[in-house]
């Protein structure tokens, strides 16, 4: 595990041995990142490790937050969850830099389009933030909806994303957020 200051603040990166990312949450919400460690692998399955930068994997995260969107694409992942919720991380990644999809958006592109509801959940319970991009769903009428890491957070990296990717539209005044916590 790795901390690295961002301009939205401490962020918290977990590698496995091979490399793979595990979870990536924000210093506040350190509780809520470990219960999902424990929910995923059980009280026992992990021991977390200070490490510097492992597998560079920090110094793309930060290339990310100064610009650099594609500096996190290709990193590998590899989380537990249900068959379902790895369907929709998987998804996650699949929306470019500087877009949104909907909840129901999202459902239909995995060919489920009745498990907008689950595809919501699975959306709130995903443990790697920012490169497995949760942030890029937005409600139906493209208000903001919950984000884990705060509702700030949220627009910070639509904005940001906006500005930096190529064609990319002008980044969207902030919309009222709806009440529901994904």
């Amino acid at each position: 595990m790795d901390r690295a200051p961002t301009p939205i603040g401490l962020m918290r990166v977990v590698c496995d041995e091979a490399g793979c990312l595990r979870a990536v949450d924000w210093e506040e919400h350190e509780e809520r990142m470990l219960r999902l460690l424990r929910l995923h692998y059980g009280a026992n399955g992990y021991v977390l490790q200070p490490a510097s930068d492992p597998f560079g994997r920090t110094a793309a995260m930060r290339a990310y937050l100064r610009g650099d969107l594609g500096a996190i694409d290709a990193l590998p992942v590899a989380t537990a969850g249900t068959p379902f919720q790895r369907e929709v991380w998987r998804a996650l990644r699949d929306i470019p830099a500087g877009a949104t999809t909907s909840y129901g958006q999202l459902a239909q592109r995995i060919g489920r389009p009745k498990a907008v509801r689950a595809v919501g959940m699975a959306n709130g319970a995903n443990p790697i933030g920012v490169v497995v991009p949760c942030h890029r769903v937005v409600g139906a009428n493209a208000a903001l909806t919950g984000y884990g890491g705060g509702l700030q957070r949220k627009q910070w990296l639509l904005d940001h994303e906006r500005r930096h990717a190529p064609g990319s539209p002008a980044p969207l005044p902030p919309r009222e957020a709806s009440s529901h916590e994904h």
